[in-house]
């Protein structure tokens, strides 16, 4: 099992430094996010700083955030189309993907059978990821189509966030067995039930983040864990690096205490 770290785990820095802080830290590849940043953008540079820096590119996230509506395209389609190209490309394994805006009423109608259409196409895995009803104070609204618990529709492939069940305020373990050998990609973080997206530092919230990873390992999962964290409230650049060498080290410790051989 590889542990990866998403380039969105370093904002407000840039995607480059992203590589750079993976390398140092020694994680096994990365996440690139698709957002405003260009080089995140930039098929070429990604592959540049994959060479210089000697980190694979496992997972391309592609540009389904609000702040990226125009990224790649305004066309929702376009976008899943560029960045099957760019992980076609780059080597990347897998494209993850977000659940329509419920605002966004053609993609949704045609979002469950649109993913099973592109998924013919490639050897790339579309991977749906779970997300959460968005919260203020005690109202509730569902912002995305056809639902925010993925395991609701048909997917060949979903994501898990922990922060996003953190969020939703949904089980983690439970998700994952409705989700079962569909389950084809990790995004590790950790939350305590805000109505905030936290990703937390895995171990700094109540989400069983050792407790999934210990059963993956148990498992023989083949997908990838990817660190995807908040450090914008990193005082330093030392400060953010730490929160990342903490995250791959609780990550790793727990996938090697599920394969541990008992002494006899």
């Amino acid at each position: 099992m590889t542990v990866a770290l998403s380039t969105a785990s370093v904002y407000p820095e840039s995607t480059a430094t992203a590589f750079e802080i993976a390398a140092r830290l020694g994680y096994d590849g990365v996440e690139v996010m698709v957002w405003t940043d260009p080089v995140s953008q930039d098929i070429e540079a990604l592959r540049r700083l994959s060479d210089y820096h000697g980190i694979p590119i496992l997972a391309v996230h592609a540009p389904c955030l609000l702040i990226t509506q125009r990224v790649w395209s305004t066309d929702p389609w376009v976008k899943l189309q560029r960045a099957r190209a760019a992980a076609e490309k780059l080597g990347a394994h897998t494209v993850v993907v977000h659940p329509p805006f419920r605002w966004q009423r053609q993609y949704a109608r045609d979002f469950v059978s649109g993913i099973w259409r592109m998924a013919d196409e490639t050897d790339v895995r579309f991977a749906v990821e779970n997300m959460y009803p968005w919260r203020y104070r005690d109202r509730e609204m569902l912002a995305y189509a056809p639902d925010w618990d993925v395991t609701r529709d048909d997917y060949r492939h979903f994501t898990i966030d922990l922060s996003h069940t953190a969020t939703a305020r949904t089980d983690a373990l439970d998700m994952v067995d409705r989700m079962g050998d569909r389950l084809g990609h990790v995004h590790l973080a950790d939350g305590r039930g805000s109505a905030k997206d936290e990703h937390l530092v895995p171990g700094r919230g109540t989400q069983p983040c050792a407790e999934l990873l210990e059963r993956l390992g148990r498992r023989g999962f083949d997908g990838h864990v990817v660190i995807e964290v908040n450090t914008r409230r990193a005082m330093s650049s030392a400060e953010r690096e730490a929160d990342l060498a903490e995250a791959l080290a609780f990550t790793r410790a727990h996938l090697a205490a599920a394969v541990k051989v008992p002494r006899r």
